[in-house]
C-alpha cells in the first residue's frame, strides 16, 4: 500500500474512519529521523497493523533562545524513510492547522515532573510538549503509541499524563539506539563534526561508570556521581548542564540506591545540547 500523506486532523480523521477496525500503532516526531525513529517504526510495524508517523515541528517546546529555526528539517529524506519502512500513514500538520495560537489551551503536567533535569533551564517545554502530545493522541486514538528512552523525562511525563487523563492508549517506551562509540542517536547530532561526534562519546562511557560503581555495590549517589564527572574530565570540551540519580517514574533526586534508578545527563559540545541516561538496575 503507498503512503498516504495528510496535512490536517479532518484530512487525517475521515480516513481514520474506515480504519479503526485496525490495531494501530503511533509513533509521534519532530522529523530529521534517524535509525532511533526507524527502530520505533520497526517495532510498531511489528505490533500494529496500521502505523502512522507524525513529523511536527513543535514551537511550542522551543524557548525564545532555542533553536526552533534551525533544527533540522529534511521533508523528502523522512518521507523516504517512512515508505521504506513500512508506515502507513504519514502526518505532517502545521503549526495553524494544530492550533497555535496564544489562546490555545495547555496541558500542565506536575511541577514535582517538570522543575528537574531538563525543565530546571527549559522553562515551558514539557508544557509545549505535554500539550501537543496529547492534541496528536487525541487526533490519531492510536491503541499504541511508541517513544525513545533517551528522552526519559518526556517519555515519564507523557506516561503520567496518559494515567491521569485516563487516554486509552498504551505507551511503548523503546531502548535507546546508539552508534559504535556509544553516542545516542540523535536529530542535533547533525549539527556536530566528526571530532564532536567523537568526543560526544564520553557522555555513555561516563554513564557506565555509574553502573559499574552500583554493581560493586556503591549507593551513594554523591559517590556514583563524582566518578561519572571524574570520567567526563577527560573530555574537558564537555561542558556539563546537569548530571542527577532520579527515579524512574517521578523523576524526583534519590538519596540511596536501593532499587532502579535513573542517571541522567545533559550538556554541550560545540555548542550542541545533548541528553542522555541509563536505567541502572539495583
Amino acid at each position: 500500500m503507498d503512503l498516504a500523506i495528510f496535512t490536517t486532523p479532518s484530512e487525517l480523521g475521515h480516513y481514520l474512519q474506515s480504519h479503526r477496525s485496525q490495531s494501530i500503532g503511533f509513533v509521534p516526531t519532530m522529523g530529521a529521523l534517524h535509525v532511533g525513529h526507524q527502530s520505533l517504526i520497526d517495532r510498531a510495524r511489528h505490533e500494529n497493523t496500521l502505523v502512522i508517523v507524525s513529523i511536527f515541528v513543535n514551537p511550542l517546546q522551543f524557548g525564545p533562545n532555542e533553536d526552533l529555526d534551525q533544527y533540522p528539517r529534511q521533508l523528502e529524506i523522512d518521507r523516504a524513510i517512512c515508505e521504506t519502512a513500512g508506515v502507513d500513514v504519514l502526518f505532517i500538520p502545521t503549526p495553524e492547522s494544530m492550533g497555535i495560537r496564544d489562546t490555545l489551551t495547555q496541558v500542565i503536567p506536575p511541577p514535582m515532573m517538570t522543575s528537574g533535569l531538563c525543565g530546571r533551564t527549559r522553562t515551558g517545554h514539557f508544557q509545549g510538549v505535554a500539550t501537543i502530545v496529547t492534541k496528536l493522541l487525541n487526533i490519531v486514538q492510536p491503541d499504541r503509541a511508541y517513544f525513545g528512552e533517551k528522552d526519559a523525562q518526556q517519555l515519564a511525563i507523557i506516561r503520567k499524563i496518559v494515567a491521569d487523563l485516563n487516554l486509552p492508549v498504551d505507551i511503548i517506551g523503546c531502548s535507546t539506539l546508539r552508534a559504535d562509540s556509544g553516542l545516542a542517536h540523535s536529530s542535533r547530532n547533525q549539527y556536530l563534526s566528526p571530532t564532536g561526534k567523537a568526543q560526544s562519546a564520553v557522555i555513555y562511557r561516563s554513564l557506565k561508570q555509574a553502573q559499574v560503581l552500583v554493581a560493586s555495590g556503591e549507593t551513594h549517589p554523591p559517590a556514583i556521581l563524582a566518578a561519572v564527572v571524574t570520567e567526563l574530565g577527560t573530555v574537558p570540551e564537555f561542558q556539563l548542564e546537569y548530571l542527577e540519580l532520579v527515579d524512574p517514574e517521578t523523576l524526583q533526586l534519590i538519596e540511596v540506591v536501593d532499587r532502579s534508578v535513573l542517571i541522567a545527563i545533559a550538556g554541550r559540545i560545540e555548542n550542541t545540547r545533548l541528553i542522555d541516561n541509563i536505567t541502572i538496575d539495583k
